[in-house]
């Protein structure tokens, strides 16, 4: 019987094909199943988001990017905090943009929430727009996380930051971490260690970079120099 961990289904090699199944709709949801996966995405990260958006600084005028968006719930949760502000969010799957945009409809009714089709490996915006970029539960599924981390970079404004939160990472003294690193072969998804996340924003010219985790929760921040 596979294992559910966070957005993972893992288990034998017989199990594969379900595991291919569910790691896909998790990666891009679509469809009926692509839908439940969101509105539970919505749910069970939440409090990994709370905990995480606790260690950045978000001010009410931010303009903030939440990268891999999904359903929507962490772009609601900045538009709250940003209240004078303006949040984005972005995702390649067209199935999370639309719950995304349905669950923010009334912020995007007045122009402080926009919800845009696209991947994180060619951002639709201009260089050094943003004081705050978010990803959540998302940056193990990018395709090329060096070169995407990399054009996270280039749309901070000087003085500005990056938060990526996960409920897992690669060295967590947890037994979910342990099966999730046995198994994660089969997933396709990037799992990195707590040092791993420090050098991924520090290659890509991340300054002040901290790294915070809580049981098998992770947070890494980084500053863009002014």
């Amino acid at each position: 019987m596979p294992i559910i961990i966070g957005k993972l289904v893992i288990g034998n090699r017989s199990a594969t094909p379900r595991a291919r199944i569910t790691d896909s709709q998790c990666k891009r949801p679509r469809g009926w199943l692509g839908r439940f996966v969101l509105w539970a995405m919505n749910s069970r990260h939440s409090r990994v988001t709370d905990w995480g958006l606790s260690h950045v600084t978000i001010r009410p005028a931010d303009i903030i990017l939440d990268v891999g968006c999904g359903g929507g719930r962490t772009v609601a949760k900045l538009a709250a905090m940003a209240a004078q502000g303006k949040v984005y969010g972005v995702d390649f799957s067209p199935a999370s943009v639309a719950m995304a945009r349905k669950l923010n409809s009334q912020a995007i009714a007045t122009g402080r929430v926009d919800i845009r089709e696209a991947s994180v490996s060619q951002l639709p915006f201009a260089e050094g727009i943003f004081d705050v970029v978010t990803a959540v539960e998302t940056h193990f599924w990018w395709p090329d996380l060096t070169n995407d981390i990399r054009e996270v970079f280039r749309v901070v404004k000087p003085g500005g930051a990056i938060a990526i939160i996960a409920e897992i990472y690669r060295g967590a003294n947890t037994a979910t971490a342990q099966i999730a690193e046995k198994y994660i072969p089969l997933s396709g998804m990037t799992l990195l260690s707590a040092d791993e996340h420090r050098e991924l924003l520090h290659h890509a010219g991340f300054t002040d970079v901290q790294i915070f985790t809580e049981k098998p929760w992770i947070c890494a921040v980084g500053e863009k120099a002014p």
